[in-house]
């Protein structure tokens, strides 16, 4: 129940709402029946799931997001809770942390797709762990592309890292598809690996080229908008660079040290089953 707040202007006001008993004629004054004491109560009572809270809010001056949230927690940990009362870091800080457990769920879900997609495609269960030794460069190209650029990872690098892993795994499925095509033909290992390498070389430098100068003028911020898409670029674009640079030493390497130590062991055993003369 609540008087109407025009009427009540001083604590006088309020001594004087008069009450009205049954039976009565002559109304009752309020500090008849009760005592007015000024006392220190909220103004507002918020409640979250039912249970009562207080809200304390922080805002970023010039920090991004992440560090904040880490600078908050570690004050909270400083502190002596009283039994019974609980602090929990909620708001933009909860849902960037849900993101990203939603994101590296992601990842690691399509990169067990991809390799299990692999696997049927080339029936091995060798060759998908030799495509994939092109991630690791490409996600360490994306770490230091958006450290040198001071970019935070945030939801948009995120998911360049997610499109890296496709673009990456193309490139190192070319080298080893066409080196198996080659030691089809009668090839060793070693000239296989390395004529695939040489031929496969301006495809993937094209697809690879292509992909970053389009992706350039976004990770520059040069068009209307790009500022939200900017670190998807240029996650995108030093995955790709350090990943170019380096499948096609790291999945040669593999595909090499694996193939020829099978080559080698199978001569081995050929010449064991040899009869003896």
């Amino acid at each position: 129940m609540q008087y109407p707040e025009a009427q009540i202007r001083t604590v006088q006001d309020l001594e004087a709402i008069p009450l009205h008993a049954e039976g009565a004629i002559q109304p009752t004054r309020l500090d008849m029946v009760a005592k007015i004491q000024q006392i220190q109560a909220p103004t507002e009572v918020d409640h979250y799931q039912i249970r009562r809270k207080l809200d304390i809010y922080v805002r970023p001056a010039t920090e991004d997001l992440g560090k904040t949230a880490d600078l908050v927690r570690k004050v909270i940990a400083k502190q002596h809770i009283p039994a019974g009362i609980n602090v929990t870091v909620r708001g933009s800080a909860e849902a960037m942390s849900e993101s990203f457990k939603s994101f590296a769920i992601g990842l690691i879900l399509s990169i067990i797709l991809l390799y299990l997609v692999l696997v049927a495609q080339f029936r091995s269960f060798i060759d998908p762990f030799i495509i994939l030794l092109a991630l690791p460069p490409g996600i360490t190209g994306v770490l230091l592309m958006l450290g040198l650029t001071g970019t935070t990872m945030n939801v948009m690098s995120l998911m360049g890292v997610v499109m890296l892993a496709g673009i990456a795994m193309s490139n190192s499925i070319l080298i080893v598809q066409f080196a198996h095509h080659l030691m089809s033909e009668g090839r060793h290992v070693a000239e296989a690996i390395i004529e695939s390498c040489r031929v496969r070389l301006r495809p993937i430098l094209m697809t690879s080229l292509a992909t970053v100068i389009g992706l350039l003028p976004m990770a520059l911020k040069m068009g209307e908008g790009s500022e939200s898409y900017a670190p998807l670029a240029r996650a995108l674009v030093g995955g790709l660079v350090v990943s170019t640079a380096l499948t096609v030493f790291l999945v040669p390497a593999g595909f090499f040290l694996i193939y020829a130590g099978k080559r080698n062991r199978h001569k081995g055993s050929c010449l064991r089953n040899l009869p003896s003369s």
